[in-house]
């Protein structure tokens, strides 16, 4: 069999590919099936790669093959700001969340583009806001805003409800929230209001009431107007000054403390019980770590009770919930490409896809690709998106 061709391929280019999809040498010598020194003379310059390789990288990668003959590397934004506090982990992130981040900036960018060709508005509808400033004052202003009122969070019908409730708010203010599959672990959310449209990403691994928590705490992030990763919980103390503000904002929005202290009083006798804790979690449609965290923070319960009844959880429980999967395919037993569209980008970008090709502003072949879907499932993307 004859060798592969080998390519003129700038190092730095090449380099620069591998670290930001977060390979190492290692990685990479494995999935070529070659050794370490191979990979460090291509970097080096020493050595040139061959075609099979750049095609074999360029699927792992998940970068177009053109990336790799670029005459030098491309300047990208900087990777969000790590809150996340892992031990000898700062600003080490997996694959897949590093791939999810750069799904997240093309999709921001296009949104940008696509809304300039209708001269439609980007800039976000929120008032910045300062650590200084009252996180629960704020998190009042944006209930009211939100149209969330005590009754209407009681009448969701299910905490997926609230979640669609409060996507749909921020698009209206041009805040555009994707959900895609991460290691939990690695990420639960990204802010990134360093750029217009402002986004927000989540975890869609998370539990339907943890992603309600991390939703409201990402928006905070961007009414600090700090870039971000992280992995709320509002549960975990000795969080840096920021992250509180973030977790006070969302619990303060998800639960008022005057609501909150009204509900514990006519369940005092029973707060901490599982029934009374499923109960309010499903009534407010917040996860119960939240609750728990509330009722040792206006003194409902001590110390120890709070920590006796989080210690009965094998997990987080902030990432404890009743979560309802989306429908799944009865042929396939896989969630349908229609709705997992829509989950991952929201109506507010598919909305936006459709009217750029309404209008001739784009091709059909650009609207599948932007949507990542096929053909057959353009017009029921479009029908859901109107629903």
């Amino acid at each position: 069999m004859p060798r592969s061709i080998t390519t003129n391929v700038h190092p730095a280019v090449f380099k620069w590919l591998r670290e930001s999809a977060g390979w190492s040498i290692e990685d990479v010598s494995k999935k070529l099936k070659s050794s370490v020194e191979t990979v460090k003379a291509i970097e080096s310059g020493v050595r040139d790669p061959t075609l099979n390789q750049l095609r074999t990288l360029s699927s792992a990668y998940k970068r177009p093959i053109a990336a790799f003959f670029l005459p030098q590397p491309q300047k990208e934004k900087p990777l969000p700001k790590d809150f996340r506090m892992l031990q000898n982990r700062t600003n080490v992130f997996d694959k897949k969340t590093l791939l999810v981040l750069r799904n997240a900036r093309r999709l921001q960018k296009i949104y940008g583009e696509l809304s300039s060709n209708i001269h439609d508005q980007t800039k976000p509808a929120i008032e910045n806001a300062t650590i200084s400033d009252s996180p629960s004052e704020y998190a009042e202003r944006y209930r009211s805003i939100f149209d969330l009122t005590e009754e209407k969070q009681r009448r969701f019908r299910d905490s997926r409800s609230l979640f669609n409730h409060l996507r749909d708010q921020m698009g209206e203010m041009n805040i555009l929230v994707f959900q895609e599959s991460l290691p939990v672990e690695d990420a639960r959310g990204f802010a990134l209001p360093d750029d217009i449209p402002n986004v927000i990403v989540l975890n869609s691994k998370d539990s339907i009431e943890a992603r309600n928590f991390s939703i409201m705490h990402e928006f905070a992030h961007l009414l600090l107007g700090e870039t971000a990763i992280d992995l709320p919980d509002i549960t975990i103390s000795n969080q840096s000054r920021i992250e509180s503000w973030c977790n006070d904002f969302a619990s303060a929005f998800l639960l008022p403390e005057e609501l909150g202290r009204a509900q514990f009083e006519s369940n005092r006798d029973s707060l901490t019980e599982t029934g009374s804790l499923k109960k309010l979690s499903r009534r407010f449609k917040i996860s119960k770590g939240m609750l728990l965290f509330n009722m040792r923070k206006q003194g409902f319960i001590s110390k120890p009770e709070y920590e006796a009844v989080l210690a009965r959880y094998a997990q987080p429980i902030s990432n404890v919930g009743e979560e309802k999967e989306e429908e799944k395919d009865s042929r396939t037993g896989g969630i349908p490409q229609d709705i997992s569209c829509l989950s991952k980008v929201g109506n507010k970008f598919v909305s936006l896809v459709a009217n750029n090709y309404d209008r001739n502003h784009i091709t059909y072949t650009d609207a599948l690709n932007y949507l990542s879907i096929k053909s057959r499932n353009f017009d029921k993307v479009l029908a859901k998106a109107k629903q």
